[in-house]
C-alpha cells in the first residue's frame, strides 16, 4: 500500500478544481474596468463632501461622516471599482454610481450589520446616514433623549458625561465652581463686612 505523508497528517493545501479557477478569472473580468482620464481630478465632490482626489478610494471615501473602513471596503466591493484605484480617475458616471451605493447600500447587498443606523425608530427600516442627515439624525436622538427625561437626556442637557465617566477630575471647565481654601474664605469674609 501506498501511502502519502498528506493521508496520514491531514491535507496542509488544497487544490482548487479548475472550475473554480475559470469562475474566479470570469469575475476579474466582470468587474468594471475605469476608464483613466489623462489626469486626475484634484478635489472630487463625493455625498456632498469634498474628497482628495490623489488618495485610493478606499481610503478618500472614509473622509465622508458616517463610512468607516469596513462600510467603505464593502461599498467598493459593491460597486465593482478597485479599492486601490485613485479616485481622481473616476469618471462623473463611475462618481454617480459610487454615490448611489453610499446613498442605499443595502439595494446593492452590503449586509445590514455595516449600517449605522438599523431599525430606525421611525421607519423601522436598516438604514445608513451619511453627512448632514447623520448629524440631524444624532440631534434628534439626544432631543428625543431629553424630552423623555432619561438619565441619559438629563446628563446631555447639564453638559454632562453620558457613559459613566468619573467627574471628579475630569470634565471640571468652565461652569464648575472650585473648592476654596481657609485663606480664601477668611479673605472673603472680611470683604464682606467691610
Amino acid at each position: 500500500m501506498n501511502y502519502y505523508l498528506s493521508d496520514l497528517m491531514g491535507v496542509t493545501r488544497v487544490k482548487v478544481p479548475e472550475e473554480k479557477e475559470e469562475k474566479k478569472k470570469e469575475e476579474k473580468k466582470l468587474k468594471l474596468k475605469v476608464e483613466k482620464p489623462k489626469e486626475l481630478k484634484v478635489v472630487v465632490r463625493v455625498a456632498g463632501t469634498d474628497l482628495d482626489g490623489e488618495k485610493p478610494l478606499i481610503h478618500s471615501i472614509t473622509k465622508i461622516k458616517g463610512i468607516s473602513y469596513s462600510m467603505a471596503k464593502a461599498i467598493c466591493n459593491a460597486s465593482g471599482f478597485d479599492p486601490k484605484i485613485k479616485l481622481g480617475a473616476l469618471s462623473e458616471k463611475d462618481i454617480e454610481k459610487l454615490e448611489e451605493v453610499i446613498k442605499d447600500p443595502a439595494k446593492f447587498g452590503v449586509p445590514t450589520y455595516l449600517f449605522n443606523r438599523r431599525k430606525d425608530l421611525e421607519s423601522g427600516k436598516d438604514l445608513h446616514l451619511v453627512g448632514t442627515d447623520l448629524d440631524i439624525a444624532k440631534k434628534f436622538d439626544i432631543q428625543r433623549l431629553i424630552n423623555l427625561k432619561t438619565y441619559k437626556g438629563i446628563r446631555h442637557m447639564y453638559g454632562l458625561p453620558v457613559r459613566g465617566q468619573r467627574t471628579r477630575s475630569s470634565f471640571r471647565k468652565g461652569r464648575t465652581v472650585g473648592v476654596m481654601r481657609k485663606a480664601a474664605k477668611q479673605a472673603a469674609a472680611k470683604s464682606e463686612k467691610k
